[in-house]
């Protein structure tokens, strides 16, 4: 079998360096080597050296060439080492401040070795501040995961922002400031972290950090210059400091500020990018709880409107919204209630019979007692009150009364057939006060009672459908 066997030349310009020194060391001892074998070998056969004048010339030029091969291959690998080193120094140089410590005077090779050294350290300080912006995002995310599906208002989701952002970045205080448009003023809605309150602050637009922030839309960072000084002073907004314009739409909605490292130190660039991407989701919040709040205002006129159109249609119970909401009030305050509670009150009775806008005036205004299948179309008011009044968050707390003022105590009412402690107290209330109304006043198939037939009435049902305080305490102020 035939071998071939060619061996190939290639140019060690790009061979490693171990390579090119061990090629350059054969090249430049070998010659040397050999003549040195010769010439021993010469002197132990024949006791003397017999090398021509020729030989000795070509022997030398040989060996000094090769010398000169050698020296050139190892200067240029060297020089190249030396360009590495250079070119890699100077690049780190703009992200890592401490090499431009290293001495000039030192070789190359241990310029090199302290570069890499401070690389790596560099590297794992990266590593340890990567690692604990992954902690704080983190932290960040599963308490507005855990926490946003509680918050029913704008106020109880500020406070969780705000809470989460001073306790994610070891700050010592935090505030949300929103813009008052009208007066060119931020106003503190939230603060965390201060000994006192801070609702009467006010910081024109272009003063102070925030102000500055406000004007110019940009973030603000200023770091902490005299460690003594700033353990000192109780103020607002003392370095370090971290504040962050809200905008919506390059609208500007408010500022979030955090100041103070209950560990020392200053805020990074880390910290600066989480509480700018929180500031951002904020501002969308608050904007969109703003236009929700516009929505509901002219929802709620609307609804006013409807109210008012409804008692405009029957002549017979006009002002019965008017009465109802005022003996309800005197109600509610005799049994002691709280003061949200009373306000529920009074509003439901305003709009407890706005369901009726669904009602034809054929049932609503008939002079004589309805069909069955009128009843049950009349009965549907109160179900349609609640529909009507529930898209408004603020009257969320009203749709029970509305919905439940026609309960009764034995669950002979409607619309859900509810008994005894089954009814609030708010439908209780506005279901005497509206029986009490309606049997006082004219209707169409019949004429007013008086008022001591109308109490008669209602203490001949009390346990049965009206709840026994709820008369005392009407009986009381009448």
């Amino acid at each position: 079998m035939k071998l071939n066997f060619k061996p190939k030349l290639t140019s060690i310009e790009n061979a490693s360096l171990v390579r090119k020194f061990t090629i350059l060391f054969i090249v430049m001892s070998l010659l040397p080597f050999v003549v040195l074998v010769y010439i021993l070998t010469q002197y132990h056969n024949f006791g003397v050296i017999n090398v021509s004048q020729g030989a000795q010339m070509l022997l030398m030029f040989l060996i000094g060439f090769g010398a000169l091969v050698g020296f050139w291959g190892m200067r240029k690998s060297i020089t190249k080492i030396q360009e590495v080193s250079k070119q890699t120094k100077e690049i780190l140089k703009k992200s890592i401040p401490d090499l431009a410590n290293i001495e000039t005077e030192e070789n190359e090779v241990a310029q090199l070795a302290r570069t890499f050294n401070e690389v790596t350290k560099n590297l794992e300080d990266n590593i340890k501040r990567l690692e604990a912006s992954k902690q704080t995002i983190q932290y960040v995310l599963s308490k507005i995961a855990s926490g946003v599906s509680a918050q029913h208002t704008i106020d109880t989701f500020l406070e969780l922002i705000i809470e989460i952002t001073v306790k994610a970045l070891d700050a010592k205080t935090g505030v949300l400031m929103l813009l008052d448009e009208k007066n060119q003023e931020l106003y503190v809605k939230v603060a965390s972290g201060f000994r006192d309150t801070l609702k009467d602050l006010r910081i024109k637009v272009g003063e102070e950090g925030p102000g500055w922030v406000a004007k110019n839309k940009k973030p603000l960072s200023i770091p902490q210059l005299n460690k003594a000084k700033q353990e000192e002073e109780n103020e607002l907004f003392v370095p370090p400091l971290l504040s962050v314009p809200l905008t919506y739409q390059d609208k500007l909605v408010g500022v979030l500020s955090v100041s103070g490292k209950t560990g020392g130190g200053n805020f990074g660039e880390d910290e600066l990018l989480i509480v700018s991407n929180l500031a951002s989701q904020t501002a969308i919040a608050v904007e969109n709880d703003r236009l929700n709040h516009d929505a509901e205002e002219t929802y709620l006129q609307t609804i006013s409107a409807l109210a008012i159109a409804v008692e405009a249609r029957d002549t017979y119970s006009r002002g019965h919204l008017d009465r109802v909401s005022e003996y309800s009030i005197m109600i509610a305050k005799k049994l002691g209630l709280d003061d949200n509670l009373i306000k529920d009150v009074k509003d439901a009775a305003e709009l407890h019979d706005i369901g009726k806008i669904g009602i034809s005036d054929d049932i609503l205004k008939k002079p004589g007692p309805l069909t069955e299948e009128e009843t049950k179309i009349m009965h549907k008011h109160s179900i349609i009150g609640e529909a009507i009044i529930k898209p408004v968050r603020r009257l969320s707390s009203l749709c029970d009364i509305v919905r439940h003022h026609h309960e009764w105590l034995d669950g002979s009412g409607y619309p859900d057939g509810l008994k005894g402690d089954e009814i609030s107290i708010g439908a209780k209330i506005l279901c005497v006060v509206d029986a009490f109304d309606a049997m006082t006043s004219d209707r169409p198939y019949r004429k007013a009672l008086s008022i001591d037939v109308a109490k008669g009435e209602l203490r001949k049902y009390v346990g049965i459908r009206y709840d026994a305080k709820v008369v005392d305490a009407l009986l009381s102020t009448i």
